[in-house]
C-alpha cells in the first residue's frame, strides 16, 4: 500500500469562527513523507501537523511556533485523516481554518474535487502496542490495540437536550462520510454571548454550529443526526489524533473527553516505544489492514 496526496490544488472561502472574517483555504499537493504541513502565506511560515507544534487546546487544537499559529485545525484534519491522505499542504491567509458548516463535510468535498494520487513510497502506520490512557477526574480517553480501528465515544451533559449520549464508529472512510463528516459543532446559547463579549466566537452563527439553550435546539432545521452531539466528539478526535503523524491502528475509547485529554493522549502514546510500533505497509500487511483503509 502506497502512501498518498492529492492529484491537484483546490481553493476555498469560509469564515473564520473567532474573528468572523473571510478566509482563504487551499490544499496542495506535497511528496512522500512530508506529513500534513501548514503554511501562513500572510506570514511566509509553515509547521508541521504534529503534537510537539501543538500550542493551545483550550477550545480548539492550535498549531505553531514562534512566528505564528493556526487554530481549530481538527475538522479539516479529521477529513484528512478520513480520506487516508498522507502528504498535503494547507495554505491559509489568517490564524484559523475557517469553520465552514462547523461539521468537516466541506473539506471532504475539498479532497473529492482535488482527487487521490498514490506516490511512489510505501505507506507507514502506527500500531498500538498496548493501551495507554490519559485520565482527568471521571474524564478519560485511551487507545488499546486493535486490527480494525474503533471510536468508542460517551459524553454526558447536565442538559436534557444532549443528556448522556454513547456512538461507536468503526473506522473506514465511506464510514466517515456516512456517518461522522456532517455531524456540526455544537454550543450552549449563554456561552456564545460570554464569548462574543471577550471578542471571541464573532463568526459563530446557526449557520456553523448547533447552539442549545436551556430547553431546546435554536437552529431550524433541527438535528442531522439523533446523535448528532457525540457524532462530533468522534470527528474532532479523529482529528485531534491524526497529529500522531501517521494512521492510527488501535481502539479508542472516550468519556467525556476533550481536544486537551486527546493532546496528552497523543503525547503518552509517542513517549516510550513499548506503546506503538511503526510499520511500512508492504502487499502483505496491507491486506490484513485492508478494511481500515476502505
Amino acid at each position: 500500500m502506497k502512501q498518498t496526496t492529492i492529484a491537484k490544488r483546490v481553493e476555498g472561502v469560509g469564515i473564520g469562527l473567532h474573528k468572523g472574517l473571510p478566509i482563504k483555504i487551499a490544499l496542495e499537493p506535497l511528496e512522500a513523507d512530508s506529513g500534513i504541513i501548514f503554511f501562513r502565506s500572510d506570514l511566509g511560515t509553515s509547521f508541521r501537523a504534529e503534537p510537539k507544534n501543538v500550542v493551545n487546546t483550550q477550545m480548539a487544537t492550535v498549531v505553531g511556533n514562534e512566528k505564528g499559529y493556526v487554530s481549530t485545525i481538527e475538522h479539516l484534519m479529521s477529513a484528512i485523516s478520513g480520506y487516508g491522505i498522507d502528504n498535503l499542504r494547507i495554505v491559509l491567509d489568517a490564524n484559523e481554518v475557517p469553520v465552514m458548516d462547523g461539521s468537516s463535510i466541506s473539506f471532504c468535498m475539498m479532497l473529492d474535487e482535488a482527487g487521490i494520487k498514490q506516490l511512489d513510497a510505501d505507506k507507514k502506520i502506527l500500531v498500538i502496542k498496548k493501551e495507554v490512557i490519559v485520565r482527568e477526574g471521571d474524564k478519560y480517553v485511551c487507545v488499546r490495540p486493535s486490527k480494525n480501528p474503533k471510536f468508542d465515544y460517551t459524553i454526558k451533559f447536565e442538559n436534557p437536550i444532549i443528556g448522556e449520549q454513547s456512538y461507536t464508529f468503526e473506522f473506514s472512510k465511506k464510514n466517515y462520510v456516512e456517518k461522522i463528516a456532517r455531524a456540526r459543532t455544537f454550543g450552549f446559547l449563554k456561552d456564545v454571548q460570554k464569548l462574543n463579549s471577550m471578542g471571541l466566537a464573532l463568526g459563530g452563527s446557526l449557520d456553523n454550529a448547533v447552539v442549545i439553550d436551556d430547553t431546546r435546539i435554536l437552529n431550524p432545521e433541527g438535528l442531522r443526526f439523533e446523535d448528532e452531539f457525540v457524532r462530533h466528539k468522534i470527528l474532532d478526535a479523529i482529528g485531534d489524533l491524526s497529529l500522531l503523524g501517521t494512521k492510527m491502528i488501535g481502539d479508542y475509547e472516550a468519556f467525556a473527553g476533550s481536544h486537551d485529554l486527546n493532546h496528552k493522549l497523543t503525547l503518552e502514546i509517542l513517549s516510550s516505544a513499548e506503546n506503538y510500533e511503526l510499520v511500512t505497509l508492504g502487499e502483505k500487511e496491507a491486506a490484513e489492514l485492508e478494511e481500515a483503509f476502505a
